[in-house]
């Protein structure tokens, strides 16, 4: 691989983790020596990439640097274009037509227009019937999640028992067959999972709730061991 190749691949894995990187890490990524990623981690400050830390710690992109586009492999475009549809499957309208959107930009921004690549790939995702509850309730979740504002629900347990609950939503699963809703229940007290489809009615508040949500997803994710690979 040329050394401008290798520079790229290593601006790709900067740029694809929001924590400093160890050269380590890099050099076992790309194949070479640490003392490689040393002088190219040197070499593109020189050039201008904001590129932040230093050797023993690890390395990171400022934030908000923006990279040219670059040309996409097989793998990733094909990557892209499953996962796409996929979404296309599973969200509510407006995140479909997000999904259609991304594409489109993504196949027209490349230096070779990559939308006869993208539609002549033969991986799919089943469609499903669209589901109602989708664009009453997904949608609503989704916007409470982003703004960090409370959520009113009307919800019918396993049972079919019907409650009224406040909660503070911070994560939204879509499972095959089912969409999950992590929340904080102010009624229980307590973090709980309800599933789209019992919900009955649902209406975002203006409130803010009181915890930030990255730290409702830390003790979340601890409560259940799940791990943060992003």
């Amino acid at each position: 691989m040329s050394r401008t190749g290798r520079m790229f691949q290593l601006m790709d894995a900067l740029r694809g983790n929001r924590h400093p990187v160890t050269a380590s890490a890099l050099a076992e990524r790309l194949g070479v020596s640490e003392r490689t990623i040393y002088r190219d981690i040197a070499a593109l400050a020189e050039l201008g990439a904001p590129v932040q830390g230093s050797a023993g710690v690890g390395y990171m992109l400022k934030a908000g640097f923006f990279l040219p586009p670059l040309m996409f492999s097989a793998d990733e475009l094909e990557a892209l274009v499953l996962g796409a549809r996929w979404v296309r499957r599973q969200g509510d309208t407006a995140l479909a037509a997000a999904a259609a959107n991304a594409l489109a930009k993504i196949a027209t921004a490349t230096p070779k227009d990559l939308r006869d690549e993208m539609a002549e790939t033969s991986l799919w995702v089943p469609i499903a019937p669209p589901r109602p509850e989708d664009d009453l309730f997904v949608r609503p979740a989704r916007e409470a999640i982003r703004r960090q504002h409370k959520l009113r629900i009307s919800y019918s347990d396993e049972q079919g028992r019907p409650s009224e609950r406040t909660v503070w939503p911070f994560a939204l699963a879509f499972l095959d067959g089912c969409r999950l809703l992590a929340a904080w229940c102010e009624l229980r007290a307590a973090q709980r999972h309800f599933r789209i489809d019992r919900i009955r009615a649902a209406s975002t508040l203006a409130e803010r709730y009181p915890t930030p949500r990255h730290e409702l997803i830390r003790d979340w994710r601890a409560e259940h061991g799940i791990r943060d690979d992003s």
